[in-house]
């Protein structure tokens, strides 16, 4: 059991890095084309992947019936992808005008989000939640407000995502319980990339020399950021304790950092740093401080 913990713990951590680093990717691919057609082609390549993923899985497990599609296998991927449409559309354009070191750690707040949406669906917070929420804000306060209190449009796109994260994985939480989640991960998938394509096609100009010059982005994106970050997420939770695997994937920030900073040369302030050291301590407050058993939302989408 411990050795089984500890791969599933080592595979969240793959995928926090994965993740964290796709934010580098999300940033590089705007340089060819717009963020509505990055966003439809990554979920569109991740869609084709994860196809062939299911077919095999469901191969390898011959003595569980794969769900059928259905009325609310369709409602829920629906509502699921768009959800995860306008989340990671916001959290593209907003790249366009914030760096990657913002926009990871105001991504992350959706870890603090969530329970404070749960509020309104009667799903009460502990203390643990109110001092993380205090935290995470006077560090996004560090972190993004500059002289004047002038924040970055960008930023305020990011917050934005952030509470859309906060609601597609409550949306997660509720359909996953009741379908199969893989089915929904194809759905949802899939629903992203047509919606984010069509609004390419509205919005945007693409050409096919500027697809294959941010080919390297969009296949990091898509395979790595979506298909397989998803997968690894989805096997590790087998094994998973749950307390740790929202902790481990909240160091997503982190790695987005550390990224932004190797690859794309960014660099904060001491008091930006200071702000990323409290946004992520009020995560790490909000999900480790003690709590009554109750029912949890486990899902967690990726970007």
């Amino acid at each position: 059991m411990q050795r089984n913990a500890l791969r599933a713990d080592l595979m969240m951590l793959l995928t926090a890095m994965i993740w964290g680093s796709a934010f580098v990717a999300q940033r590089l691919g705007m340089d060819s084309i717009g963020p509505f057609y990055y966003s439809g082609l990554r979920f569109a390549l991740a869609t084709v992947i994860l196809l062939p993923v299911l077919s095999l899985l469901e191969r390898r497990t011959p003595a569980s019936k794969p769900e059928p599609v259905n009325r609310g296998l369709l409602i829920g991927g629906g509502l699921m992808g768009l959800a995860l449409a306008i989340g990671i559309n916001l959290q593209q354009v907003g790249l366009l005008f914030t760096t990657v070191t913002n926009s990871g750690f105001i991504t992350g707040l959706y870890v603090i989000i969530v329970p404070i949406l749960g509020l309104f669906i009667g799903q009460k917070s502990g203390l643990g939640i109110w001092l993380g929420a205090v935290l995470a804000v006077v560090g996004m306060f560090l972190l993004s407000v500059g002289e004047g209190f002038h924040v970055a449009s960008g930023d305020w796109l990011q917050l934005a995502g952030a509470f859309v994260w906060g609601i597609h994985v409550l949306l997660v939480g509720h359909f996953a319980s009741r379908h199969d989640p893989l089915r929904l991960a194809v759905i949802q998938f899939a629903t992203c990339a047509i919606i984010s394509l069509v609004c390419g096609a509205l919005f945007e100009t693409i050409s096919l020399e500027a697809v294959i010059a941010a080919g390297p982005a969009v296949l990091y994106g898509g395979i790595f950021g979506v298909a397989v970050g998803f997968t690894l997420q989805v096997v590790a939770q087998k094994s998973a304790i749950a307390s740790h695997a929202a902790i481990i994937l909240s160091l997503e920030a982190v790695f987005a950092a550390i990224a932004g900073a190797l690859l794309l040369g960014e660099s904060l302030h001491a008091r930006g740093y200071l702000g990323c050291a409290l946004m992520l301590g009020g995560m790490l407050i909000a999900q480790l401080w003690p709590q009554k058993p109750q029912a949890k939302v486990e899902a967690l989408a990726q970007h």
